[in-house]
């Protein structure tokens, strides 16, 4: 990425401003403002991470680039988290909503404002921009949301087709580490101890919340803008990467959405486009200004005449767990849903895709009953660039799935958008799960997985009332895998594999379960896209560019591992993820910040109530004599009829040369399982 030291203006920036909102909390907001004699409109970032610390490199770099470029840049931790007063209970809870309104309007009052706002954000960011958006705050123009979704309960971390996903646990305990932070008191001065004790007793257990709504409720269509695209009334910029766990958002939302919108997805993972990895990375920033300087300046640099959508079509590559580049290209569409998308349709036989217009037999009985263990090679829900966190070679979890293999391609093949299951399925218990893979296998057997999707089968009509199997009975289901833009080589081959595990990805059945596929009511539906010369004349991205950020000395490497452990003589497996940010020094702020997580999910032979996931994060802060630190430790099992869940939090302040707990607290909770 190119450091940009010259911009159009100066830039001056105020590293603590306080942001009162109604009921007297104040809000801490990091300001960059460029240097001139008249007001300029204003962009907000608006997430819970820190920004003495935790996101203050990436900041730094954007909102100083923006900056730079005649835009005043803030960025404001949620009410709770950093230097901002209050206790963060839960994620997008109607308080947050309602004090990022506030903020709007602050920012559009000040004398350095046009009155005119955008809120850009990634993650959390990305998630509150369109609620937020919803809301109609007159003051916000337009929006620009990351690698974030519309549907809370249907396409983020806790749950996917009704399965409960691993990725629920581990998300939970990172927001556990990060609320057992205290504030800097620096900034925040003798009462930062107290705000500490506040988070610690009220921040909570927010995997027990989460666990205890397993079906689509109030609970999650708060916050979901899907419930009413028509409340969204500005312009949206939609972003996504194929690697992230959030590329379907952009495909609804331009699909859902009434409004000036565009959507942008890449290879990446979650990340934003400029930093964005696998590459190539994009000049993400230059973006943004067309878009800003479009809907807050009301100048025209064209942004609206470009394709509604662009993709990056990848090109086949061998399956590994990490990718410094995708190659492949960028391709367009006018519109979405687009007519330019056909569809390919292939049946399923045993062991065999025929392709349109190939013979096929009749009805076949097909039973599959999957090892436990099928899933310990899928990668990460969402992959973070932070380690080897894709999925691996596919022919590892094959052997424990049943397997339909296409002929050689006789020519390419290209999709774009969601590739759908259609399935005739029985099943012989009440509770019971589908994983489908699409994979790209090449002539050496290599099978690189292109796409997946989860069905939890009591889902099948309705996430609001799902309704247990009758076992036997013949059901008509639809899979619907993560929508993606493939290229498919002439001599390679396309497979469907169909599991009833995916483990760790997803929280396995109470039991184990024999799926039977009957192949005559059963196919693939691919969404073909073939090429056009059109995609050729599309305007090339720029380089990524950023603004300067300031030094960070890495004192202790970091170091990320995936490891898969199989206890041959016990029949015991266990994959590890260790995410160790090891010790980094901030010049600017004279803060050390320490941060380590090992994650281990495992699982004894075929014994369903086995399953076990542990999460423990150790987080620190030093500045001279002051020196805190935190260890949060989550663990997740479960019994045919519930979750088991408990966990630990405990806080040390050093006075002196000496070290003393200050806080400590344990939780031990039954929760029903509800057809999961």
């Amino acid at each position: 990425m190119k450091t940009v030291q010259q911009m159009p203006c100066q830039v001056r920036e105020e590293p603590n401003a306080w942001i009162p909102m109604a009921d007297g909390v104040r809000l801490a907001a990091r300001i960059w403002r460029p240097v001139c004699d008249h007001p300029v409109p204003a962009i907000l970032e608006y997430i819970p991470y820190r920004k003495r610390f935790g996101t203050a490199e990436r900041d730094e770099g954007m909102h100083g680039y923006l900056a730079g470029h005649g835009y005043a840049c803030v960025r404001v931790d949620l009410r709770g988290s950093g230097e901002s007063e209050g206790v963060l209970a839960d994620e997008y809870l109607q308080t947050e909503l309602e004090d990022g309104c506030a903020v709007i309007a602050w920012l559009a009052r000040q004398s350095w404002c046009t009155g005119a706002v955008g809120m850009i954000g990634i993650s959390w960011g990305g998630f509150n921009g369109l609620q937020i958006a919803a809301m109609q705050p007159p003051e916000l123009q337009a929006v620009i949301t990351c690698c974030s979704t519309d549907d809370r309960y249907a396409d983020d971390v806790h749950h996917m087709g009704g399965c409960l996903l691993g990725e629920n646990v581990s998300w939970a305990s990172v927001m556990f580490a990060y609320n057992s932070l205290p504030p800097d008191p620096e900034l925040t001065g003798e009462g930062w101890r107290d705000m500490w004790l506040d988070r610690l007793r009220g921040s909570g257990l927010w995997l027990d919340t989460w666990l205890r709504h397993q079906r689509r409720d109030e609970y999650w269509r708060h916050g979901s803008v899907c419930e009413h695209y028509d409340a969204v009334q500005c312009p949206v910029m939609a972003v996504s990467g194929w690697a992230d766990g959030y590329s379907n958002a952009v495909f609804r939302l331009l699909a859902g959405l009434d409004v000036p919108r565009k959507g942008l997805i890449g290879p990446w993972s979650h990340k934003y486009p400029h930093e964005g990895v696998p590459g190539p990375a994009i000049g993400f920033l230059q973006e943004q200004l067309r878009w800003w300087d479009h809907w807050l300046k009301g100048v025209d640099r064209g942004v609206m005449e470009e394709p509604m959508l662009r993709v990056w079509m990848q090109d086949s590559v061998p399956p590994t767990t990490r990718y410094a580049e995708r190659p492949g290209r960028w391709v367009g569409e006018p519109e979405w849903p687009t007519p330019g998308v056909g569809e390919r349709i292939y049946a399923l036989e045993p062991n065999r895709l025929a392709a349109p217009g190939e013979a096929v037999r009749g009805d076949e009985a097909l039973p599959e009953q999957s090892p436990l263990t099928t899933g310990l090679f899928a990668g990460k829900w969402c992959s973070y660039a932070a380690g080897p966190d894709l999925a691996h070679d596919q022919r590892q979890e094959d052997g424990g799935a049943e397997v339909f293999d296409s002929g050689e391609l006789e020519a390419p093949l290209e999709i774009l958008g969601a590739p759908i299951a259609e399935l005739e399925v029985s099943v012989d218990r009440p509770v019971a799960m589908i994983a489908a893979r699409l994979s790209d296998v090449a002539p050496d057997g290599k099978a690189t997985r292109v796409t997946y999707g989860l069905l939890n089968l009591t889902h099948r009509e309705s996430s609001e009332d799902p309704q247990p199997l009758e076992p036997g009975r013949r059901y008509r289901v639809r899979v619907a895998l993560n929508g993606v833009a493939q290229h498919f080589p002439a001599g390679h081959r396309l497979r469907l594999s169909l599991s009833t595990s995916y483990w760790p990805l997803a929280w396995a059945p109470p039991q184990p379960v024999q799926l039977t596929v009957h192949t005559g009511g059963s196919s693939l539906r691919l969404p073909a896209r073939p090429p056009r010369a059109e995609d050729e004349a599309l305007r090339p991205f720029d380089e990524p560019e950023a603004a300067p950020t300031a030094p960070i000395r890495q004192i202790e490497p970091a170091h990320h591992n995936w490891w898969v452990h199989r206890d041959l003589e016990n029949d015991a497996s266990i994959l590890e993820v260790i995410n160790d940010q090891g010790v980094r020094y901030h010049e600017a702020t004279d803060l050390t910040v320490h941060a380590r997580a090992t994650e281990r999910y495992s699982s004894m032979e075929d014994d369903f109530e086995s399953l076990k996931a542990e999460v423990e994060w150790h987080r620190g802060l030093e500045r001279g004599d002051w020196a805190i630190r935190t260890v949060t430790r989550t663990e997740l099992t479960c019994t045919g009829s519930a979750f088991l869940l408990r966990a630990e939090l405990d806080a040390y302040e050093r006075v002196g040369d000496s070290e003393r707990r200050v806080f400590c607290r344990s939780w031990d909770e039954h929760i029903p399982r509800d057809l999961v």
